[in-house]
């Protein structure tokens, strides 16, 4: 397919909304007709017809059982790994799981022991609070602090020296950073490897976003990509689903470059996870192949939709260097009443709290520009409503 082929003026659902009522869609049964949801991350575009191809191509066949990792895929997933990121790849470290949450939850099990701290760096994608308590370890926040969400390195480290390092202990890091949009540079990861390595810390890292970079100059480095030192305590989680909108698609991946790490992995999902499905196999594949295009394009898209809606937050949302969520900043609203307020003026949006970050909400900005429009409309007055006062996006 042609790279032209996904320019929007090609793309009319692009332009204009797809309707997903009647769909069982979970983003829009949550509310009533009368609401628009911009809350959960996925995004109101189609997916891409490669994808779509794919799925029909394998349904040729009449017989959907259980099916193991096709090799094709797994070198479709490390010819992507060494073309976006420059990281080689051996086929022997990767373990497929159904999703990245699975995943993160299969990591900690295998990392830690009962009671071990199992350390967050809050706001972060709302499945990680729950990470530690369903592996029996103790929840340990370590909050991202400043204008610019930084990890507080100095603040893990002496955290973690009081712990006591007898036992290696997961830290779990979110990068391109979900909800506050933070796509980290290569420094501040070489200096998060260096706190991992001298702490004793095993890093659990979610990298799902990390196709969805929205500034032209940013990159995003797997942090187990730096050297081999770092690669043997990191447990990196990636997947297709939402650069390429195929979120039901359940289809994951865990790259585990250390045998005793990927052993006690493996061991850790035995009966609770299990593995992709068929059609989950042929869509990532799929995507890794030729998904090129539609991630160019895409970029484009998310990038004007971020800056419409920057236009209409001003300084109370940063502007997100990657993907296709807006962290906006309403100090005057009591965690409390947030849902309320924005449901009164026909919004769904996803509450701070949910994320460990009361006094913001979380906009979802992945989809048409027209219903972009539609919601800024909304958001506008809603936002007109709060004492100017509070706006403090810098707090």
């Amino acid at each position: 397919m042609a790279a032209d082929s996904y320019a929007p003026d090609a793309q009319p659902y692009w332009r204009t909304p797809l309707d997903r009522r009647g769909t069982s869609a979970t983003k829009w049964e949550k509310y009533a007709d009368d609401v628009l949801p911009f809350w959960v991350a996925d995004m109101d575009l189609p997916t891409p017809e490669p994808i779509l191809a794919a799925i029909r191509e394998r349904l040729e066949h009449p017989l959907l059982g259980y099916t193991n990792v096709p090799e094709s895929l797994t070198h479709a997933f490390i010819d992507w790994a060494q073309r976006e990121f420059d990281w080689a790849i051996n086929p022997a470290w990767l373990v497929w799981v159904p999703g990245v949450v699975a995943g993160l939850n299969v990591a900690a099990r295998a990392v830690t022991r009962a009671g071990d701290p199992v350390y967050l760096m809050p706001p972060v994608y709302y499945p990680f609070l729950a990470v530690p308590e369903q592996a029996d370890g103790t929840r340990v926040d370590i909050p991202l602090t400043g204008a610019r969400w930084e990890m507080d390195l100095e603040r893990l480290r002496e955290v973690r020296q009081q712990h006591g390092t007898g036992a290696p202990a997961a830290l779990l890091l979110c990068n391109p950073q979900n909800p506050t949009g933070r796509c980290y540079a290569r420094n501040e990861l070489e200096a998060l490897a260096q706190v991992c390595i001298r702490e004793d810390l095993v890093l659990i890292s979610d990298e799902i976003h990390c196709d969805l970079r929205l500034e032209p100059a940013a990159v995003h480095t797997p942090v187990a990509s730096l050297d081999a030192e770092i690669a043997q305590r990191t447990i990196t989680l990636m997947a297709p689903t939402k650069t390429w909108n195929m979120p039901g698609l359940g289809c994951a991946v865990a790259v585990i470059p250390n045998p005793r790490l990927r052993s006690a992995f493996r061991s850790a999902r035995i009966g609770m996870v299990g593995t992709p499905s068929v059609l989950g196999y042929a869509a990532a594949e799929a995507a890794y192949r030729q998904g090129e295009s539609w991630v160019n394009a895409l970029r484009n898209h998310l990038r004007d939709h971020r800056d419409r809606l920057a236009k209409v937050t001003g300084p109370r949302m940063r502007r997100a260097e990657a993907t296709y969520l807006g962290w906006i900043d309403v100090p005057e609203l009591p965690a409390e009443q947030a849902d309320a307020h924005f449901r009164r003026h026909g919004l769904g949006l996803s509450m701070g709290a949910d994320f460990g970050g009361p006094g913001y909400v979380r906009f979802n900005f992945g989809c048409s520009t027209q219903l972009l429009e539609q919601g800024l409309a909304r958001l506008r007055p809603a936002l007109e409503a709060l004492p100017a006062s509070g706006a403090n996006a810098s707090r």
